[in-house]
């Protein structure tokens, strides 16, 4: 790994690198805080997952969790959004929501994205172990959250891997990939035009199939310009329901889909992880 920067904050170290991912084929870069308590022993994890257009750097500068973890004893690990590089391809018509920085934490089946576009694996498999050799991380201690393409990044790996997380949470977060434009173009163009492939990375679809549950905070902003059309709030809070998955799903009135939301609450969702980390 090559080391790109270190800062110190709240008695912690707020650490950027980048290093060869042989799962997407190209460099990344990701950022990890680990807070005081990491000088003396392992520590917890909590996996941020960013949302459209983002890197590994919004989340760090934006959020303010650095205070929280480092109070509760929590290591914050922020992968990079997509892969990036020269030959990455991105979207031909150049929009925001769909290529470079928006890999959806899919692994594409379709060409040209399969050979970069691996993002579940890198998530679930790469990064955690490249975590788990280089830093006092106890890899058995972790939870999982994100907002919006990252939220539903968060919600479907944690439903699909029950047993590697011991809580998840998400602001804003992407509910419906197979109910909404940003879902549809992603998935149609990374797995195929099949929509029974798409179940897979649906969180609804995975709520009605969970044999297991695990804790769960979402918070979603009333006035949220993206709720209605992208967002789709009122069918996880139907899934669940139908489920019997006892997910805590929060509206807060008045706030909006921005990192002002986030910095609003990430103390809670870092109190809440706190709680399932440490039992």
């Amino acid at each position: 790994m090559e080391h790109l920067a270190s800062n110190k904050i709240f008695g912690g170290q707020q650490l950027q690198f980048r290093h060869p991912s042989s799962v997407l084929n190209c460099d990344m870069q990701f950022s990890i805080f680990l807070p005081p308590q990491a000088e003396t022993g392992e520590v917890p994890a909590l996996y941020w997952l960013s949302g459209l257009t983002c890197t590994d750097q919004n989340f760090v500068t934006k959020a303010g969790a650095q205070k929280y973890a480092a109070k509760h004893g929590i290591a914050v690990i922020c992968p990079d959004t997509s892969p990036r590089g020269d030959g990455v391809p991105d979207d031909p018509d150049e929009s925001w929501d769909f290529g470079l920085g928006a890999g959806f934490y899919v692994n594409a089946t379709q060409q040209p994205w399969a050979k970069h576009y691996q993002m579940y694996d890198y998530v679930v498999d790469e990064l955690p172990q490249l975590v788990d050799e280089n830093f006092a991380v106890d890899s058995s201690l972790t939870a999982i959250s994100g907002h919006s393409m990252g939220g539903h990044g968060a919600l479907t790996i944690a439903l699909k891997n029950p047993g590697r997380f011991k809580s998840v949470s998400a602001f804003s977060p992407i509910a419906s990939p197979l109910n909404c434009p940003w879902g549809q173009k992603a998935l149609g163009n990374y797995i195929g035009p099949d929509q029974a492939d798409w179940e897979q990375y649906d969180t609804c679809k995975l709520i009605g199939q969970a044999e297991q549950h695990i804790p769960m905070l979402v918070d979603q902003g009333g006035a949220d310009d993206f709720l209605e059309e992208q967002l789709k709030t009122e069918l996880l809070i139907k899934a669940c329901e139908e489920a019997d998955y006892p997910g805590d799903i929060r509206f807060q009135e008045g706030y909006d889909h921005s990192y002002f939301f986030i910095a609003s609450f990430i103390g809670e969702h870092i109190d809440f992880h706190s709680k399932h980390l440490w039992s």
